[in-house]
């Protein structure tokens, strides 16, 4: 029986992409890479955008939007488990990278969904003044396994139907 893992996303098979692996003995997280060269734009671009329409009278305005990260990587894991998403300690002053959700969770029943087959990606907002580029195979976060816990009257029955922002649907 398996218990948990990685393995690599649909679509992603011929992309020579590393499954993560713990660094050294004691690490918690696993290491994740970037599938693919990605550009971050400088979150900046957008704001000075909107400050100009501003001045000028318009008030609709461009939403800040985080770029996603490829990694084209699944997990899949217990009922019981969760798979958080950390952002790794140097990106934010080297890279100016921050997590758009400052943690990501991923749910067991995320694996194979329909919408992307589990994909796991990073949501990040760049706050320097220049785009930051990922390089194809750069780390670029680390996930870790959980146990969670649940309350004696839960009563949960939904069943996960897509993707990212599918949990409400």
């Amino acid at each position: 029986m398996r218990i948990r893992g990685f393995e690599v996303c649909k679509g992603f098979e011929d992309k020579d992409i590393t499954l993560p692996i713990r660094k050294t003995k004691n690490s918690v997280g696993y290491d994740i890479e970037a599938a693919e060269d990605t550009v971050i734009p400088s979150m900046w671009k957008t704001i000075f955008e909107n400050v100009k329409k501003f001045i000028s009278g318009n008030h609709e305005y461009e939403p800040i939007k985080p770029t996603l990260v490829k990694t084209g990587v699944k997990a899949y894991f217990q009922e019981d488990e969760a798979l958080f998403l950390a952002n790794r300690s140097s990106n934010p002053g080297k890279k100016g990278l921050i997590l758009a959700n400052s943690i990501g969770v991923i749910e067991c029943d995320y694996y194979g969904n329909p919408d992307n087959d589990g994909h796991i990606m990073y949501a990040y907002y760049n706050f320097f003044p220049v785009d930051t580029t990922i390089k194809k195979h750069e780390p670029i976060g680390q996930a870790f396994f959980q146990k969670f816990l649940i309350t004696d009257d839960d009563k949960a029955t939904g069943e996960r139907m897509g993707g990212f922002g599918s949990t409400d649907k």
